[in-house]
């Protein structure tokens, strides 16, 4: 079912339009000048709404910056259609670059965003023992004693709930 436009104005409003600021700082500090800067923004709003229709968007941010450096990327190869835009000039403007702490932060975001969605799919035994261990870094005697069950069930349940991630990571990224 595609979202009404009541529920799409408060899914930009809590996804998108906190991100806007940052957004814009990198865009100025890497791209130019604040008249090129707000037409990207509107294309990237523009973009992330059509593509919200459609289906849901698992990591708002990351696709806000993501469809913003592709419309930087895409005008820089329609401004000159003569002369060849080089993956070099692209990573001089810091669009690709990798090492950026926007680029860094988005990329955790999403990270973090996925692992949370991977661990909540999990049966709820599986969500404990993956959480007490992984996360909290309890030793599987801890976890045992903390639910009141055997070792022998902490490193069953662990097990499945590692095979489980790795389906749920393997049907994410085969999409």
């Amino acid at each position: 079912m595609l979202p009404d436009k009541s529920t799409q104005q408060e899914w930009f409003k809590e996804y998108i339009e906190p991100h806007e600021r940052i957004l814009r700082g990198w865009l100025v500090a890497d791209y130019g000048g604040e008249h090129d800067v707000e037409d990207v923004i509107q294309e990237a709003y523009t973009k992330i709404l059509e593509t919200y229709k459609k289906r849901p968007i698992l990591s708002p941010k990351a696709y806000l910056f993501s469809s913003a450096r592709h419309i930087i990327i895409s005008r820089l190869r329609k401004e000159k259609p003569h002369k060849k835009v080089y993956l070099e000039d692209i990573e001089a403007m810091g669009i690709l670059n990798d090492d950026s702490i926007v680029s860094h932060q988005i990329m955790r975001s999403e990270e973090l965003e996925l692992l949370k969605d991977a661990i909540r799919a999990l049966p709820q035994r599986c969500r404990q023992i993956i959480t007490l261990r992984k996360i909290h870094g309890l030793s599987q005697k801890e976890v045992a004693s903390k639910l009141g069950i055997t070792v022998n069930t902490v490193e069953t349940q662990t097990a499945i709930a590692m095979r489980k991630l790795s389906a749920f990571f393997e049907r994410y990224h085969g999409n």
